[in-house]
């Protein structure tokens, strides 16, 4: 009997046989589908025939279970992909969110929006609430309502491409009616508890390793390699935010929210519409009473400004939006026994004490070590030497109180005297750098204590040269932490520039490399390709990889932005003195940089040694100036412009943001280098040297105009 015979046969009147024929037909039909549909995005059959397909099948595999094929479709989701991820720029950024950790916070987010806004004296704003999902971040792009990829929050600016994967998700649509062209959803794939549990059980049957938690479950999951495995793994996904659009979806975020149910999506039924912090506050409270019964793991709830429109005027800091904050759970806590300190020296010398504890579970993860912060922490007193924790310092011995909450790092709380062990006495923190020997000195209003030592001190040229590799510095594949170690310990990488001279030094036959533990020509071969894909690098990428101290990711795009090329960076921090003269005026005239970063980038480029190594690292690379997305159409783009005294139509924060979204360049003080100057009544001094120096000065009004805005 041949398939076209059973494929109009009720699934109640087949034989085996015929069972077994049409078995196979479907498993033919259905794999092409998933192939078309995943990997081709060019179906010829209906959803409607695919579903008929597909319950088939079941039905068929329910009647004869000793019939079910290894192949089953019933088994599958979506189609096999390509080994390895490729990487996905996210066409408008994956943010972070700043947090709240208590009501008092709550409240100054609050006033800040609307001081912010201008709005001080308005009536309450409305805001929506969610929980907080803990799972993994995911974006999925839908283009004339096809799914056509989905990516992992990465960096924020580029993730990984898990397309295939998300495709295996059963809360993510493939396909939607009615939707804009362009469709960017963001929410948060996770595990429920159940299926959590279940998992583990499954990977302890087999001899497998367990998961420690149901995020990390959740996120190794989504980056299976093989969708197969994906397809096993009983993930969910919540849709709660939007990337890029070709059409919006509504006017407020409660209402773009219902739009996205109406897609299809799975949204969280707790989130509610909240008239100010108060109703804000109220449904934290009730969702926190809630947390340990909902089956899934959050770590506190979202607040967003319902209004879209003014979400827009507010628009985004560097890493955070100004219009919603996550309310942070309080830390969950746990006691253990405090087995040691131990002593770690970072980049900058800073030498950090670790408390290696017993390892106690603590919100689902366990935990052996925890953060002391600095010596006065540990000796139970603040920077200013006023008491903490009543003045009980912290000994090795001690039955101390562990608190986390997220992914934050463990701390020590309180400590319990009653417990303490008679033979115990107080810390003596170091004053010699354990790793060189080395004095450790703690300059005036310095929390920490320094090694003085350097670049011979091994800890800290480490340090630097896994920093130098981190992610958001080189991210050289191949080349984390580990490697760094091993070839720092063998001599082999001394500072950032070794790095680029490896094949010239160790790559002839690639022997040397080769025939080390954990290497092959293939290891070694790619290696070698990923650092000298890295030569061609971004401003900001270098500035950031430097280790400058004070100088985050955000703060080293800060400067890239300003100074958009390496020669014209290079220059100015070589030229410049700190305190006085023109190239010191224009550095902390930039909105974000203060004096103390001001002279910790200036003193790297004047100390001997460490500008020989950034010079010997340069040499080796090709960097890309900074690229700004600008308004060049704008009257005001490329210009640098100053604000000062009172605005009365909008706020010093909002013009800011306004100017820069036009284009222009906004300072802190007035220099010969001043294009234009906004003064508003009360001027003052600013106003003044305008008029000194001549330059174009304006009021609000005028500014309004200037920029099409009156």
């Amino acid at each position: 009997m041949t398939s076209k015979d059973t494929a109009d046969i009720d699934v109640d009147l087949l034989d085996h046989n015929q069972a077994q024929v049409e078995l196979a037909r479907l498993a033919d039909l259905l794999s092409k589908a998933n192939r078309d549909y995943h990997t081709a995005d060019a179906p010829d059959i209906s959803d409607a025939d695919y579903d008929a397909l597909k319950r088939r099948n079941i039905q068929i595999e329910t009647r004869f279970p000793d019939l079910k094929r290894n192949d089953s479709p019933s088994e599958k989701v979506g189609a096999p992909i390509a080994d390895g991820f490729s990487k996905v720029i996210h066409e408008i950024r994956m943010l972070s969110l700043g947090n709240a950790f208590n009501d008092k916070d709550v409240t100054d987010f609050d006033i800040s929006i609307r001081k912010y806004l201008g709005l001080t004296d308005a009536p309450a704003l409305t805001y929506t609430a969610e929980p907080k999902i803990d799972g993994l971040s995911l974006s999925l792009r839908y283009e004339n309502g096809h799914l056509v990829q989905a990516a992992t929050r990465g960096d924020g600016e580029v993730g990984e491409n898990v397309t295939e994967n998300a495709r295996t998700i059963s809360d993510i649509p493939q396909m939607l009616s009615d939707a804009p062209d362009i469709l960017e959803v963001r929410g948060e794939v996770y595990m429920s508890h159940e299926d959590f549990s279940a998992l583990n059980n499954r990977q302890t049957s087999a001899g497998l390793k367990t998961f420690a938690n149901p995020r990390n479950a959740a996120a190794g999951s989504l980056r299976q390699l093989d969708a197969s495995v994906t397809q096993n793994r009983p993930l969910r996904f919540f849709a709660y935010a939007w990337g890029a659009l070709s059409d919006p979806l509504a006017e407020t975020q409660m209402g773009a929210i219902e739009r996205l149910a109406q897609l299809g999506f799975s949204v969280n039924p707790l989130t509610v519409l909240c008239v100010g912090p108060t109703e804000m506050i109220r449904h934290y409270v009730q969702i926190e009473e809630q947390r340990a019964t909902l089956g899934y793991d959050i770590d506190g709830v979202v607040y967003k400004l319902d209004d879209l429109a003014l979400q827009r005027r507010l628009g985004f800091r560097s890493t955070t939006p100004r219009w919603a904050i996550a309310h942070k759970f309080p830390a969950e806590l746990a006691w253990t026994r405090l087995e040691n300190i131990d002593i770690q020296v970072g980049r900058t010398g800073a030498l950090s004490p670790v408390a290696r504890l017993t390892p106690v579970t603590v919100g689902g993860v366990v935990v052996s070590n925890a953060t002391l912060h600095n010596e006065d922490y540990i000796a139970g007193q603040d920077s200013g030497g006023q008491p903490i924790r009543g003045g009980r310092d912290i000994r090795v011995g001690d039955w101390v109180q562990i608190y986390r909450a997220g992914d934050v790092i463990p701390k020590i709380k309180d400590v319990d005297l009653t417990k303490r062990p008679d033979d115990t006495h107080p810390f003596d923190f170091p004053t010699q750098c354990p790793e060189c020997g080395s004095d450790a000195v703690r300059e005036t209003g310095d929390a920490v204590r320094r090694c003085t030592g350097g670049l011979i001190c091994p800890a800290q040229a480490v340090e630097k040269l896994k920093h130098f590799v981190s992610r958001a510095a080189f991210d050289i594949e191949g080349m984390g932490a580990k490697q760094v170690e091993q070839f720092h310990n063998d001599g082999w990488v001394r500072e950032p520039s070794d790095i680029f001279t490896l094949r010239d030094r160790y790559g002839s036959g690639l022997q040397q490399l080769q025939n080390r533990e954990g290497w092959g020509e293939k290891s070694a071969q790619n290696l070698f390709q990923a650092i000298d894909e890295k030569r061609k690098i971004s401003l900001g990428r270098v500035i950031f990889a430097l280790g400058i101290r004070h100088v985050g990711d955000s703060s080293a795009s800060l400067l890239a932005n300003n100074y958009g090329t390496w020669q014209a960076f290079e220059t100015a921090m070589t030229s410049a003195t700190i305190g006085k003269g023109d190239e010191w005026d224009t550095l902390i005239a930039i909105d974000g940089v203060g004096s103390v970063m001001a002279a910790s980038v200036v003193t790297a480029f004047h100390q001997e040694a460490e500008r020989a190594s950034i010079d010997r690292l340069i040499a080796h690379l090709d960097i890309q100036p900074a690229i700004k997305r600008v308004n060049t159409d704008s009257p005001v783009a490329g210009k640098t412009i100053v604000f000062t005294g009172a605005l009365e139509k909008m706020t010093r924060a909002e013009a800011k943001a306004r100017a820069e979204a036009f284009g222009a360049k906004v300072s802190g003080s007035v220099s010969a280098k001043t294009d234009l100057v906004i003064a508003g009544p009360g001027a003052g001094s600013k106003g003044k040297k305008a008029v000194e120096l001549g330059i174009e000065t304006i009021d609000e009004d005028g500014w309004l105009a200037l920029i099409g805005d009156a």
